[in-house]
């Protein structure tokens, strides 16, 4: 099993020392869905919500949420985003959030984009909330990797 990079050899949680390493160009995707009822999907789907257009607001919030990722998460470093992207797909009962994040830095930016599909898919909720309140966020996973020193990553399918 490999060693945790963020336990020292006590075992103590510590934030990753970075500084050694070269500033490379890294991007990550990660994804997740939220099911709701047909209302709720059709109101989204036709920026009819009476919040107002839950889509933009939702990407806005992801956009916001890969860039504060490490105040959220405690031993994250803050990183200098060079872009973030924030997708919406309809299916029957459904919508998935793609959340792309790039840097130029040293360390990588999974955590980014996940933070940025969770906090959309949240969004989406407090947006659509009125209209169902069983609506449910699963699947957030990371889907690819590029760049850094453990090299390119692909969810096996």
């Amino acid at each position: 099993m490999s060693e945790l990079t963020h336990l020292d050899a006590k075992g103590a949680a510590h934030m990753v020392d970075v500084s050694a390493k070269a500033v490379t160009q890294r991007t990550a995707t990660a994804s997740g869905r939220i099911s709701m009822n047909a209302q709720a999907l059709e109101a989204i789907r036709t920026s009819a919500m009476a919040k107002g257009d839950a889509l933009s607001v939702a990407r806005i919030a992801g956009i916001m949420a890969a860039k504060r990722t490490s105040d959220l998460i405690p031993l994250c470093h803050p990183l200098p985003i060079t872009k973030v992207n924030v997708e919406f797909s309809f299916e029957e009962s459904a919508i998935t959030v793609t959340a792309t994040v790039r840097v130029a830095g040293q360390t990588g930016v999974e955590m980014e984009a996940m933070t940025a599909t969770s906090v959309a898919l949240l969004t989406l909720y407090d947006m659509g909330k009125a209209l169902d309140k069983a609506m449910v966020i699963d699947g957030v996973r990371l889907l690819e990797k590029q760049g850094g020193k453990s090299g390119d990553w692909v969810r096996p399918a």
